[in-house]
């Protein structure tokens, strides 16, 4: 009996973890102007990339095909099934969880306010601030955390599997 579903499921918690982590990080700095040694300098929006761990590198030896994949054909360039989206099918290349690729600084630019008033005020009296857009950041947190709940509910699911054939 294969447990690859516990490595990809928990593969899976702890992307999305570092993912709401990150976006928390991001909406804690919504109004920081200044970098953490008290000199001017604008917090930086960061987003967080996944790619895609390979069987081989979960140590599982026999992963099966995987499901839903209708679309596949023999690519004789490669020598191998290439499923839709161009991704390839043999012994050791298939997808058995995500990891974070890595975490970049935004490239959105900052956003401006007037605010005469503030004491981070250029001379013409614009305030920078944090390339940050709240409604963005919450439908991002809202999505990691209905993936983390998925991968919860399918670690749970595949116990209840083994638990059931153990009782056999």
């Amino acid at each position: 009996m294969s447990f690859s579903a516990f490595d990809i499921s928990g593969s899976g918690m702890y992307a999305q973890r570092t993912m709401m982590d990150n976006i928390a990080s991001n909406l804690a700095n919504i109004n920081t102007t200044r970098n953490p040694d008290g000199t001017p300098g604008v917090y930086v929006k960061k987003t967080v990339s996944f790619k895609a761990i390979y069987a081989d590198k979960l140590g599982s030896s026999t992963p099966a095909f995987p499901d839903g994949q209708h679309d596949a054909y023999w690519s004789p360039t490669n020598n191998m099934v290439m499923l839709k989206g161009g991704i390839s099918y043999d012994e050791k290349d298939i997808s058995q969880g995500v990891e974070v690729a890595e975490i970049t600084p935004s490239a959105d630019p900052y956003k401006t306010i007037y605010d005469p008033s503030n004491p981070e005020a250029d001379a013409d009296g614009f305030v920078t601030l944090p390339n940050i857009n709240v409604v963005e950041e919450m439908v991002n947190m809202v999505s990691a955390s209905r993936a983390y709940e998925a991968n919860v509910t399918t670690a749970e699911t595949t116990k209840g599997m083994i638990s059931a054939a153990l009782r056999i």
